[in-house]
């Protein structure tokens, strides 16, 4: 390994090319994504939902309940949702 000015180059560069290697992986998985999103579309579902869900899947239940609820209730206050409907 040698070292030029303190840093060693040999570890330096390693870790620079195993990012870029990383980085390539990430875009064949982002291509890979969008063709999954693209044959969903072409069987009717609609992407946009499916995105949601697909957001909502990587949170905790209970984290995804509070957001609900928040929004629940802004929607209300704008006016924006119906009756809140009593459960018999």
């Amino acid at each position: 390994m040698s070292d030029n000015g303190g840093v060693a180059a040999d570890q330096l560069r390693a870790l620079i090319e195993r990012v870029e290697r990383l980085e390539e992986e990430k875009k064949v998985i982002a291509d890979d994504i969008k063709d999954v999103y693209a044959e969903a579309k072409g069987n009717g579902f609609d992407v946009k939902v499916i995105r949601k869900i697909v957001s909502m899947r990587k949170r905790k239940p209970h984290e995804r309940e509070e957001e609900e609820a928040i929004l629940d209730l802004y929607l209300h206050a704008l006016g924006m949702a119906g009756p809140v409907m009593d459960e018999a």
